[in-house]
């Protein structure tokens, strides 16, 4: 016995959500497969930040396009996921940045960002709570912040609605072409079967594509985040540090409520076999000194919770998405590297109007699979590039 649709989406998260609602929009019937709990590892665990600045040019189509599903979130899915448009911000401590975000505003205006960049006594009349040492500011004022524990439940239940089939604890441990569909089985014995698949499986991705000879160099890592005490609602903006130093690397924005949160610095340890995730005390600790180094007034504050989850990374640090190279029908959207939930709508949309009409006017080959294929068909580590932080 199986169940049929049109499609099936493989995970959960952000992007297999949204995948799946709009495929329902497009009036495509759909499986939705998740493994645990829709958004609860990487879609649920981040900073929740709505950033399109710092993102590699190409993805600022779709990053563009998914800042327009958030401003319309609660008109689009009938749930409010907390997006407030307070704007984006980033700082530098080194001379090389200034001159980088100059560039990079430059390049980006060209892809429909339009960024402000502030230095001396502008920088501190819009910011007179940052250190002396922050010698510019570049300030993306439409983009803002969402709750991520929301935002993937919310749309996988818009999803199902529509006439989407959620189906939640549920680990799938084969995808075959079978008959000219795709057979698809669970660990519990339950096939599902379409003629088209989209993996969005996260870190458990490469175990899915691998079976179609197209394994890639996932990592798992678990990202840093805290909560501080609520303080008076003061800081509108989302804002973090670009730097080439890790350990300089705080991002953190308040909500209404009055908390802060926080994120950056190094990784902690992830297991996609326990699906667990670590937060190291030392990485804490090494988060405070630099929010506190940031914004000096704040070094009262006090942590009062920490998390952590599964996050997948790839070599150079652009997801994977569009076609399978082996297989018709076959599709990937996947390795987001720590910057997945704000562009996760856009990815959605793009690969559900891919998955629809066969085509779609954003350009995505330089995020296909093929790059980490050799000509054997087997996995290729290509080094990442020489990139700096940038707060998520």
């Amino acid at each position: 016995m199986s169940t049929q649709a049109d499609a099936i989406v493989i995970g959960g998260g952000i992007v297999g959500t949204t995948t799946a609602f709009f495929l329902r929009r497009r009036g495509r019937s759909v499986i939705l497969l998740e493994r645990g709990l829709t958004g609860q590892q990487a879609s649920g665990v981040n900073f929740g930040g709505i950033r399109r600045q710092g993102r590699a040019l190409p993805q600022l189509a779709m990053s563009n396009r998914a800042l327009e599903t958030w401003r319309h979130a609660r008109e689009l899915i009938g749930a409010d996921v907390e997006f407030l448009p307070t704007g984006h911000t980033r700082v530098c401590y080194h001379a090389h940045e200034v001159e980088y975000f100059h560039r990079y505003a430059a390049d980006a205006r060209a892809y429909g960002l339009d960024l402000e960049v502030l230095e001396g006594a502008a920088l501190f009349e819009r910011f007179p709570f940052l250190n002396r040492n922050v010698l510019a500011a570049s300030v993306s004022p439409l983009d803002g912040h969402a709750n991520p524990r929301l935002a993937a439940p919310a749309f996988a239940r818009a999803a199902a609605r529509l006439g989407a089939l959620v189906v939640e604890n549920t680990e799938i441990v084969r995808v075959e072409r079978d008959a000219g569909e795709f057979r698809v089985e669970s660990a519990n014995g339950a096939v599902y079967r379409a003629a088209q698949v989209v993996i969005c499986a996260g870190a458990w991705a490469s175990t899915l594509s691998a079976q179609f000879g197209e394994p890639v160099p996932l990592v798992a890592r678990g990202p840093q985040m805290a909560v501080t005490e609520p303080v008076p609602y003061v800081f509108g903006s989302s804002m973090g540090v670009y730097t080439s130093n890790k350990e300089e690397s705080v991002y953190f924005r308040q909500i209404p409520r009055g908390n802060i949160v926080l994120g950056g610095g190094k990784h902690g340890p992830a297991d996609t076999q326990t699906r667990r995730a670590a937060v190291l005390p030392e990485h804490t600790v090494g988060q405070l000194a630099q929010f506190r180094r940031l914004v000096p007034a704040l070094a009262p504050l006090q942590v009062i919770r920490v998390w952590s989850g599964v996050e997948s990374y790839l070599p150079d640090s652009e997801p994977v998405l569009g076609r399978s190279t082996t297989t018709e029908g076959l599709f990937y959207a996947f390795g987001f590297s720590g910057s997945g939930f704000q562009i996760g709508p856009g990815v959605g949309e793009t690969m559900a109007e891919l998955i629809d009409t066969g085509s779609t006017p954003i350009p995505l080959d330089t995020f296909s699979i093929a790059r980490f294929l050799d000509s054997g068909g087997t996995s290729s580590t290509r080094p990442a590039p020489s990139a700096v932080e940038v707060s998520p």
